[in-house]
């Protein structure tokens, strides 16, 4: 049995591998992809798939278009002491550092609560940090409601007098139009297609772990949609956009409002923003009261080729 079929059982008997490692997810989004395991005795201690992508003859390792993290998966022992917990995980992922690809360029992002920085920099791995927004999901809902900013509170009851919240995963070619029509202002192209989101749609759906949240008035006028992906233990505002002809700015609050309920409802502990750089988009995921949580990007770059082309590309 390969790594790869070895991996899809141990995905069929855990509830702890993030959706973003899912072999569906994938196959969604990697042409080919592969795994490195690390056993402990007979107990899965980790797993990490990898992409399998080559371009001008160089092997790349970069987390595939679309997919927010993409590192390793350390599967703690239940009984496994507080104090003992990080040395696990170290041990782990050098047993899995051992069997990566060899590849000269490296653009993988590690989810957040990973922070072997020392070791990614052993294997002469440039560590970038990233940041994201994510709101625990223990409190009940008019404490989380109350963690927000006042002006994110107000208007989510005043969006709930005036839009209908409906799951339209057939909605998503509407979707994709927003974004295209806020990319192009920005003098930006999409970098992925509408049949490159229905494949993931379709998987995701299938394992029940998406759904597609539409804003509309009474007169059924859309104004905005949000993609919720989810795990066993989080869900993910994966993707959004507002529509470009409405004005009603208060719906994407309202959805934002609705999927952390959603994710709470789904018995998930937590809600992944998937905060962003810029600032206006963070301030507006700051609004949410999540904690703000840093994540790795190891970076690498050894191809003389690859450094030209992306100072001739980007």
């Amino acid at each position: 049995m390969s790594n790869k079929e070895r991996y899809r059982e141990i995905c069929k008997g855990r509830t702890d591998v993030q959706a973003f490692a899912q072999p569906w997810w994938l196959d969604a989004v990697c042409p080919e992809w592969d795994v490195a395991i690390a056993m402990k005795g007979e107990h899965v201690a980790g797993a990490w798939p990898y992409p399998i992508e080559k371009k001008l003859g160089i092997p790349l390792l970069r987390t595939p278009l679309l997919t927010p993290y993409l590192g390793p998966q350390v599967f703690l022992p239940a009984d496994i002491k507080g104090s003992r917990a990080d040395s696990y995980e170290h041990e782990t992922i050098a047993a899995l550092m051992q069997q990566m690809p060899q590849a000269k360029v490296w653009h993988l992002s590690v989810q957040p609560g990973i922070r072997q920085a020392g070791l990614f920099k052993k294997h002469h791995l440039y560590s970038h940090v990233q940041q994201t927004f994510v709101v625990g999901l223990k409190e009940n809902e008019e404490t989380l409601l109350a963690n927000m900013k006042d002006v994110t509170r107000r208007n989510i009851r005043q969006a709930e007098s005036e839009i209908v919240i409906t799951n339209e995963p057939g909605m998503l070619g509407a979707l994709f139009a927003f974004q295209q029509h806020t990319m192009s202002k920005k003098n930006c192209k999409v970098p992925y297609t509408l049949t490159y989101l229905q494949g993931i749609m379709d998987a995701a759906m299938a394992n029940d772990a998406a759904a597609l949240w539409v804003a509309k008035d009474k007169a059924g006028t859309v104004h905005a949609i949000v993609w919720q992906v989810a795990d066993h233990q989080c869900s993910y505002y994966f993707m959004g956009a507002q529509n470009p002809e409405s004005t009603n700015y208060k719906a994407m609050s309202l959805l934002l409002w609705h999927t952390i309920k959603e994710a709470k409802r789904r018995g998930n502990t937590c809600f992944d923003l998937e905060g962003s750089m810029d600032e206006g988009v963070e301030r507006f995921f700051r609004n949410f009261g999540g904690d703000r949580q840093l994540y790795i990007v190891l970076q690498k770059n050894k191809s003389v080729l690859w450094k030209l082309k992306q100072a001739l590309l980007g």
